[in-house]
């Protein structure tokens, strides 16, 4: 186990548990002032890129450690990678269940670990808010759900509706934003999925979850982006969420393209962590 400790004095470790796929690395971070909670948080990248290295995964971790709450922050398998036309190296991978089964495992793992005095959260930003949202259903139907759900500009739909007009717009003047069309989104879960989409489970693909499944869910809190064609998603799982009686607080992170929490400092970052934090730590009461 590795032991750092950050100017804030958040005390950082990384630890290798044994996982239902092999070793499992996560990355604990302890606040100096506990509140008692604790988040389970789980970074984005495409489920075939990112690491708890990286903003979403790291900085967002030390984040909400400022804020009192215990994370451990998820290293899970990702889905393959093709080296891409700069000659990057690729990376041999895993398909769906994997990434999910490792994500129930460690939330289990937290409850026993004694590392937060209070219920646990799991959250996560864009792939990882699909997996958060697939563990916290799985775990929900075995009558274990967690306190709560945190999902950051979640992809939560293999096949998503058209943006509106107004959406549509946005992303057309602005083409660094518009990378998320029908195409982009089938091919992240084809290839998430190890095939086609078609009748993929809901714990790949939780948007397809239906009103009855989604009943034990937990209390959901959602920030999208506002130029960010996945918002569709996570716009209609907190509609679904909803018409299920779930409490789900959604809202749209203004002036944001896709991955704000990437950028770090920025006056949209703060306020996403300042708001999850203060629903988080409502868990403490």
């Amino acid at each position: 186990m590795e032991c750092m400790t950050d100017s804030l004095a958040t005390a950082v470790e990384d630890h290798t548990l044994d996982g239902p796929h092999g070793p499992l690395r996560v990355r604990i971070y302890r606040p100096a002032s506990p509140t008692g909670p604790g988040l389970l948080w789980l970074h984005g990248g495409g489920f075939l890129a990112g690491d708890i290295d990286m903003a979403e995964g790291d900085a967002v971790a030390r984040g909400f450690a400022e804020r009192g709450i215990a994370v451990v922050s998820l290293d899970y398998r990702l889905a393959p990678q093709e080296p891409d036309d700069a000659g990057n190296p690729g990376h041999d991978g895993v398909h769906y269940p994997v990434p999910v089964d490792e994500t129930v495992f460690a939330y289990r793992w937290v409850l026993d670990s004694g590392l937060a005095s209070g219920s646990w959260a799991i959250g996560g930003a864009s792939a990882g808010g699909n997996l958060a949202a697939a563990a916290s259903l799985r775990l929900a139907h075995d009558g274990s759900a967690p306190a709560l759900a945190v999902l950051a500009y979640p992809t939560l739909l293999a096949v998503q509706p058209e943006p509106d007009a107004e959406l549509r717009a946005a992303l057309g003047a602005d083409p660094a934003a518009d990378r998320f069309g029908p195409s982009a989104v089938a091919w992240m879960y084809e290839n998430y999925l190890g095939g086609p989409v078609d009748n993929a489970p809901i714990y790949a693909v939780p948007g397809r979850a239906s009103r009855a499944e989604l009943e034990s869910f937990p209390p959901t809190i959602m920030i999208n982006d506002e130029v960010d064609e996945l918002r569709i998603s996570g716009e209609a799982f907190a509609a679904s969420l909803r018409d299920a009686g779930v409490e789900i607080d959604v809202s749209t992170e203004p002036g944001t393209l896709h991955g704000h929490l990437n950028r770090p400092g920025t006056d949209a970052w703060t306020a996403t962590i300042d708001r999850c934090a203060e629903r988080i730590n409502r868990l403490a009461g």
